[in-house]
């Protein structure tokens, strides 16, 4: 892997830190996702363009070699973390209906710095009832009346790739991750949930962002909505990617709290497995649950992940062994992240730098 840079810096985006990084590998472009900006830079670094004012949270990205776009989560939302985007853009008065939506950029025409998201039709939208639904919901817990099913704070780690227990090669999919609130009282949010999505005629749904008047186009359901059982984690999985070469999905997660599980920062779902139609634990519910893989170390409660510390601000398989991984940073004023180059080692770890 000479060819490939051992480090790319992203340049200094403001006081937003990165969510998410994707490569075009064969234009040779990186994507980074800052919060309320997509950045595109090559695989020097050399900055080719932005595309900037987007009111939400742009959180994980993947390119997606089928049709040479970027997918990305965006979310529009008035809790804690909602608010603190719109005062960071100097945006308090305004108020959006809480809605989530998959970004689908035409990273073609990002050409230079500061390309609005609401013009040059450079950023469509697909809105995701199911999350709306789930977001909105008051459930039973424990005894009490709890908001956010599953925990459900909106979207987060996103990636094209195969389906479950399918040839390895077949049909790809996007999968897109439920944040999870990281509340210790409630046992309903120990799961992860991932819903799955045929985009191949998801053109008659995306639409051009006004997000003074946003649209409510997209699919009624998910193909099917997965859970796989981690443990309560921070937020959700903050990244998720296919790698090829393990033929598995890497969860990247910020740890959680509950002392009854291990908290690993990455869990590693066995794609050749199919999900098994089952009751959800600890509460009343039958869905369809993925497996871990035995990767990694075993923690309590046989679930098995690993302390990797990297992953959660971007990841990036190549399909062969090698991956990037974001390193965050911050020097007081602006974020930025380093992409450092890694490869496949398994063990505890399952990454190793390569210097």
């Amino acid at each position: 892997m000479n060819e490939l840079p051992l480090n790319v810096f992203s340049g200094k985006w403001g006081n937003c830190h990165c969510q998410g990084i994707t490569v075009d590998t064969k234009g040779n472009y990186m994507y980074y996702s800052f919060t309320t900006k997509l950045i595109k830079t090559d695989l020097q670094g050399k900055i080719i363009g932005s595309v900037n004012g987007i009111m939400g949270h742009l959180g994980c990205i993947d390119f997606n070699d089928r049709d040479g776009k970027v997918y990305a989560s965006l979310e529009y939302k008035n809790d804690n973390i909602g608010r603190e985007i719109l005062d960071n853009l100097d945006a308090k008065n305004i108020k959006f209906e809480d809605s989530f939506y998959i970004a689908i950029f035409d990273v073609d025409k990002i050409t230079e710095l500061d390309m609005s998201a609401d013009s040059c039709g450079i950023m469509k939208v697909v809105y995701l009832k199911e999350v709306v639904d789930d977001y909105n919901a008051d459930v039973e817990n424990c005894g009490i009346t709890v908001k956010h099913r599953y925990g459900c704070s909106g979207i987060d780690g996103l990636a094209i790739g195969p389906d479950f227990g399918k040839l390895k090669g077949s049909k790809y999919f996007l999968f897109v991750c439920y944040g999870i609130y990281n509340d210790v009282n409630r046992n309903d949010n120990n799961y992860q949930v991932i819903l799955q999505f045929d985009i191949d005629n998801w053109g008659k749904y995306a639409k051009s962002i006004n997000q003074y008047n946003m649209h409510y186009d997209g699919p009624a359901k998910p193909d099917n909505k997965y859970f796989i059982y981690t443990g309560n984690t921070t937020f959700g999985i903050q990244n998720l990617e296919y790698d090829e070469y393990t033929d598995k999905y890497f969860m990247a997660v910020y740890k959680g709290a509950k002392e009854e599980f291990t908290n690993f920062s990455m869990f590693i779902i066995d794609r050749s497995k199919e999900a098994v139609e089952k009751d959800l634990k600890d509460y009343k519910e039958n869905a369809l649950v993925l497996s871990l893989a035995n990767m990694g170390q075993e923690g309590k409660n046989n679930i098995y992940g690993s302390y990797f510390m990297y992953g959660s601000t971007g990841m990036y398989s190549f399909g062969n062994g090698y991956y990037y991984f974001s390193h965050n940073g911050h020097d007081g004023i602006d974020q930025f992240t380093n992409v450092k180059l890694y490869k496949y080692v398994g063990g505890t770890n399952i990454f190793e730098l390569i210097k």
